[in-house]
């Protein structure tokens, strides 16, 4: 429950009650930093590798699924792959049964620099378990995946909800 205070100009100050997502963000944006900086020389800009390399892990995916694979709207992940399509990173084709879908491949750039990005995310998840057992990371590991689904079905909601109101 969140403790209520009253500050020295008589407002209400709540405070929180856990910082765990702080830190979860805290350490997405050093991440996301970092390989900002080292995928600069392979012209992938923010963000852009962990698309790519969800289409080098799930060939023939489309617009929609890798959407709700990254948790994002398809309107950012449309654009994500035409930047990428743009760079020659991602091949896609027509579907056969309907003509307005399209699946998504990884070009053979992409396959080549696949490596290189798994690379540097391992090396980031080695830095973030400095120091703990491999019980430790196992156990950071499955409350991560815990958390991830109970926040689910919340972000489902109000994803619907959200495009219910459009």
């Amino acid at each position: 429950m969140s403790t209520i205070k009253t500050d020295v100009m008589g407002g209400y100050i709540i405070k929180l009650e856990n910082e765990v997502l702080r830190e979860v963000g805290m350490l997405a944006r050093c991440i996301q930093s970092i390989s900002d900086i080292k995928y600069r020389e392979i012209n992938l800009q923010r963000g852009q590798f962990i698309f790519l390399t969800r289409i080098c892990e799930s060939p023939g995916v489309n617009l929609i699924e890798l959407s709700h694979i990254l948790k994002v709207d398809k309107a950012t992940t449309t654009k994500v792959v035409q930047k990428l399509m743009k760079e020659d990173y991602v091949l896609r084709e027509r579907y056969e049964s309907d003509k307005r879908g399209w699946h998504l491949y990884p070009s053979v750039k992409a396959q080549e620099v696949y490596p290189y990005i798994i690379q540097e995310e391992n090396r980031n998840i080695e830095t973030c378990f400095t120091g703990l057992s491999l019980e430790e990371q196992d156990t950071v590991y499955q409350l991560l995946k815990r958390m991830c689904k109970n926040i689910d079905q919340h972000w489902k909601e109000v994803k619907h909800h959200k495009d219910e109101s459009l």
